[in-house]
């Protein structure tokens, strides 16, 4: 078994999602992983502390991206522009990788503890975009419910995304989802009451 191909975190996920896709989460081993990947044990040790790790891994970047987009948004936006600017920012991350989000999705839908892990670390991005609004001098409320409206947006963008059979961005479906939100906050048209 060879140590020294390139890549062993990348081989290890690729392995990991391929072997969770075939006989589920729960009935694959490390062991199983390493060896489709071609390293050691240990060498999948080093890259994750476990197998839910290569699912959830430490250190994601998009709670800093998410930050950093909602610290530079233009000044005159309203929350919810600025949330859609913080999401789009995001997009890239997850298009970039297409394939393999769309095998992990696989494997979170047909576990539901893996689903709760989801949440969870959905709930995570919540209360980081919510702080970066309050950085920016939201109140308290506002910034919370404008990030909690920003991530179920994108929770459904990503679904939507995950299951498109034509392939649009996830940008797309993000920019579409949170138009739906405007439309449902919007209020209704009035038309003229009919004169006499």
């Amino acid at each position: 078994m060879s140590r020294w191909k390139p890549d062993a975190r990348g081989r290890l996920e690729k392995a990991a999602l391929e072997l969770y896709n075939d006989q589920g989460f729960d009935a694959t081993t490390v062991a199983e992983i390493a060896t489709r990947a071609e390293v050691t044990e240990r060498t999948f040790y080093r890259h994750f502390a476990d197998k839910r790790e290569v699912l959830f891994p430490a250190g994601s970047p998009l709670p800093d991206i998410l930050a950093g987009a909602t610290a530079t948004a233009p000044a005159p936006l309203p929350p919810l522009e600025v949330v859609t600017h913080a999401l789009m920012e995001v997009a890239p991350v997850f298009e970039e990788r297409e394939d393999l989000v769309r095998q992990r999705q696989t494997v979170i839908a047909a576990n539901p503890e893996l689903q709760e892990r989801e949440l969870a670390k959905l709930a995570a991005f919540a209360s980081s975009l919510a702080r970066a609004l309050r950085e920016r001098g939201l109140e308290a409320t506002t910034a919370a419910l404008a990030a909690e409206i920003g991530i179920a947006a994108f929770k459904i963008a990503f679904e939507r995304w995950v299951n498109d059979p034509d392939r649009h961005t996830l940008a797309q479906h993000i920019r579409e989802t949170l138009d739906t939100i405007r439309h449902l906050t919007a209020p209704p048209n009035m038309s003229p009451r009919p004169t006499t």
